[in-house]
């Protein structure tokens, strides 16, 4: 079976994979996915394959190929690795921003301030996000910071909103758009940096908790 034959199937368990259709530790059984989308477990075994390699997907003696859950250290360098690239992304947008995407940071920021639940929180921090950076001129490096997004997952962004709350990442965020409205690029990006540090530092502190038992993570169930 050719491998054009397995990449549809691998696009279609990677959406899944990084929308939260599926959870981590979840099963992924050859035989119900060809059944579901009425192809052979050949080229469903090859996409499984090419998931596992890109770090999606574990195979598992006696239970298969299951969705792979990131450990304490993979999530805490995934937020490094979204510092260094946001930070550069922020810094090459600045000098390309006009009125009309300071407008739209503001109108994400106020419907930011008036939400409650946390998967919107999650969704609009990241809009905001996104809606900064789009301005870089560059996109291979939007391509790399939407790859990190999406290696974090819709599941550990709101485990993220949950710890890290809604003041003071709202404050933070007013400072950020304040200071690329001034054309301040290094107080921006310094800011930014303190900001996804701080936040780091806080999924830190509660994955510690609860490796340690006082509290259940909000993620991987």
């Amino acid at each position: 079976m050719s491998q054009s034959t397995a990449d549809p199937i691998y696009e279609i368990l990677r959406e899944r994979i990084i929308g939260g259709a599926v959870s981590p530790g979840t099963a992924l059984r050859q035989d119900e996915i060809a059944r579901e989308l009425g192809v052979s477990k050949i080229p469903v075994r090859e996409a499984l394959l090419k998931l596992e390699v890109d770090g999606f997907v574990t195979f598992r003696k006696n239970r298969g190929a299951t969705v792979r859950d990131l450990s304490t250290g993979e999530i805490l360098n995934l937020i490094e690795i979204r510092s260094a690239l946001e930070c550069r992304a922020l810094d090459l947008a600045i000098p390309n921003m006009i009125e009309a995407d300071y407008a739209a940071a503001d109108e994400i920021l106020a419907t930011y301030a008036a939400a409650t639940q946390e998967a919107d929180l999650s969704a609009l921090n990241l809009k905001f996000h996104q809606t900064l950076y789009e301005p870089c001129g560059n996109p291979i490096l939007l391509r790399l910071i939407s790859d990190v997004q999406q290696r974090i997952g819709p599941a550990l962004r709101a485990f993220v909103t949950q710890t890290s709350g809604l003041q003071r990442p709202q404050a933070e965020h007013l400072e950020i758009l304040a200071a690329c409205r001034a054309q301040e690029g290094g107080r921006a990006a310094s800011l930014l940096r303190d900001h996804i540090e701080t936040t780091r530092k806080e999924v830190a502190a509660r994955l510690r908790r609860t490796a340690q038992g006082q509290g259940p993570a909000a993620f991987g169930t």
